[in-house]
């Protein structure tokens, strides 16, 4: 079972930037891919983006696309970044990373996809 510890969690203020790290412990058996969500009090957990084992290859959801990058360690594969720029209130939530993915390519990666999830961290914007 692949272990990830997410890190770079905080409170912020609106505007701010913050770069969110997660570490593997391994490489995981199925998919390489590996993503970030992030889930707000009372709401479903949402697809944020993807990232595939070169680096090379991102996917982002609507709602972050351009304020937010996806990007794996060149030196360590087993590592990858959030980089969260121009962050607004609604931006507050637990963030996740996540791998081994198992899910359908061709449409956009739902939480089910994912069979390994670290605890999270939060991120906080204040007004």
């Amino acid at each position: 079972q692949v272990h990830l510890v997410e890190s770079g969690g905080g409170l912020v203020q609106a505007g701010d930037s913050l770069r969110l790290s997660c570490a593997a412990s391994e490489r995981a058996s199925g998919s390489y891919i590996m993503a970030w969500f992030r889930q707000a009090p009372g709401t479903d957990r949402e697809f944020l983006a993807t990232v595939d084992w070169s680096g090379d290859m991102t996917h982002y959801s609507d709602s972050v696309e351009g304020r937010f990058t996806i990007s794996r360690d060149n030196a360590n594969k087993l590592t990858i970044y959030l980089q969260m720029t121009n962050l607004i209130p609604e931006d507050t939530a637990v963030y996740y990373c996540a791998t081994d993915f198992r899910g359908s390519s061709g449409r956009r990666p739902q939480s089910g996809d994912f069979y390994a999830w670290g605890q999270g961290t939060q991120v906080t914007v204040s007004t």
